[in-house]
């Protein structure tokens, strides 16, 4: 799960694993599997690296329990 922020400034966690596609146009939208969009405040690349820091750890912990 990742955390963002609304245009609107509330905080949202969103599951990554549900994420398709980040698009900036110009702002950033997120849309998830489900076909459902998410506008929200942070860069396209700024969600980029919350993923990758989300996937990292989930990979981390199974490999520490292995």
């Amino acid at each position: 799960m990742i955390d963002v922020t609304r245009i609107d400034g509330r905080e949202l966690t969103v599951n990554a694993d549900l994420i398709e596609t980040v698009d900036e146009v110009p702002d950033t939208v997120i849309t998830l599997t489900t076909g459902k969009k998410i506008i929200v405040k942070e860069s396209r690349q700024k969600v980029k690296s919350l993923v990758k820091s989300y996937k990292w750890d989930i990979f981390n912990r199974f490999s520490e329990e292995n």
